[in-house]
């Protein structure tokens, strides 16, 4: 996918409504947004991950939302899903969202350390 200059995107927390962007997204002013599924209450345990992605992909107005993962254990405080398990558990519940775009990684570094990308490419 192509992100065109006239485009808005928004990269919120997990917690619902964001205390910062939250009634900006409410506008419908947003094509994507990227949610960040990871460093805040929901990160890590699947069940909240799939409640937290129903919750936004049903109150927010955009044309498609990411699913945010840390790439690496290290790469953020929590949220991390092993690669075997964002495949088997947590894709399956969330890609026939009419709203999936796909998966976002923070950061390109830890990919690179950790190949996370290439475990998960032929799933997203």
């Amino acid at each position: 996918m192509r992100i065109h200059q006239d485009e808005n995107t928004a990269a919120p927390q997990c917690p619902f409504p964001d205390a910062y962007v939250g009634n900006a997204l409410n506008t419908g002013l947003f094509d994507f947004v990227w949610v960040q599924f990871y460093n805040n209450p929901r990160s890590g345990d699947i069940s909240n991950l799939e409640d937290g992605w129903k919750q936004w992909t049903s109150a927010i107005p955009a044309h498609k939302i990411f699913l945010g993962l840390p790439a690496a254990p290290q790469a953020a405080g929590s949220g991390f899903i092993p690669a075997a398990d964002l495949n088997s558990q947590v894709l399956p519940a969330i890609k026939n969202s009419a709203k999936y775009g796909g998966v976002m990684l923070w950061s390109k570094y830890y990919d690179d350390l950790d190949g996370y990308s290439s475990s998960i490419k032929n799933d997203v």
